[in-house]
């Protein structure tokens, strides 16, 4: 009898035993399980910085212009657009003006030029050789499906210029005469409609406004029709020109003005408009206007100066 309350009492103890160890063996096993999972998957605190590394990475194009230090635009170097001083040899221009402060929001340290005919700027962007147009020109369908355009950085339209006692006084006059115009401007499609429609006698081609001046100047072409806001600023500047705008004139090809990207740079091009829509925004982009004599009536709001591009 009492051997066998002994062994039911040993029996006890061992189950005991067994259970206490079981249980140690337990804990153990989740501790580990805890701490593997703890080093496998990501805090809020990591998963958050993943997410702002995400939203402020920028554009494969515009880490290569930081890179080199400069963004390298096209221009036919017509002033007041992008054009580079004679005696400084600084870049000048509204154009100039507008992309400074971009790249200033961007973050890239200059801008260089590469000078190329205004027909040719599109070809050369997507050639490579450039990284952006800023030439002033006009946004427009046929650009469209060519390249990617900016939201439209402001707004003008043609004027005519003609000699100082030319005695051309209105659009009508111009019937039987000689005009110049720069190919692949939006103006010498203007002129070559005149001429379709016999409203002018002749369309003599120049490849730059400097040129184009010099023409009408020298008594080459009766008249040219150009830039409105490049014939006012040239004659503003140029004392040895005898010309005038003709006046009162009503513009036919009145257009906004944007700069151009190649097509594969599109995140470029959101980072360029963001910047630029906050100039206007904030009334950066006015003050520039104002700082070349240009009024409200050029200015383009956020919502009015929206593009958009084919691809």
């Amino acid at each position: 009898m009492m051997k066998s309350k002994l062994m039911r009492k040993t029996v006890t103890l061992c189950l005991a035993s067994l259970l206490l160890i079981t249980s140690f063996t337990g804990c153990t096993k989740t501790k580990t399980e805890d701490k593997a999972a703890a080093t496998t998957a990501p805090t809020v605190t990591e998963s958050a910085a993943a997410g702002d590394e995400a939203s402020t990475s920028e554009s494969a194009l515009l880490t290569k212009i930081k890179e080199k230090g400069y963004i390298l635009i096209g221009s036919s170097n017509d002033a007041p657009f992008a054009y580079e001083d004679i005696d400084t040899k600084e870049l000048k221009g509204i154009d100039v003006e507008i992309l400074k402060e971009i790249c200033n929001r961007l973050g890239i340290p200059d801008i260089q030029l590469k000078v190329i005919d205004f027909s040719n700027l599109l070809v050369e962007l997507n050639n490579d050789s450039i990284d952006m147009v800023v030439d002033g020109m006009y946004v427009k369908d046929e650009r469209l499906e060519i390249a990617a355009f900016t939201d439209k950085w402001y707004q003008e339209g043609e004027a005519v210029v003609i000699a100082a006692d030319s005695d051309i006084a209105s659009k009508e006059d111009l019937k039987d005469k000689n005009i110049g115009a720069q190919p692949g401007t939006t103006f010498y499609d203007t002129a070559q409609k005149w001429l379709d429609d016999g409203k002018i006698g002749n369309l003599t081609a120049y490849d730059n406004q400097a040129t184009l001046m010099t023409a009408v100047n020298m008594g080459q072409v009766d008249a040219v029709v150009t830039d409105g806001i490049v014939a006012g600023y040239t004659l503003s500047t140029d004392s040895t020109l005898k010309l005038k705008l003709l006046t009162p004139y009503v513009a036919e090809a009145s257009g906004q003005i944007g700069s151009a990207v190649r097509f594969e740079d599109e995140d470029f091009l959101k980072e360029v408009n963001t910047a630029l829509n906050a100039m206007k925004d904030d009334g950066t982009l006015m003050k520039i206007l104002t700082s070349y004599g240009l009024t409200e009536d050029y200015f383009v709001s956020t919502a009015d100066g929206a593009t958009t591009n084919v691809k």
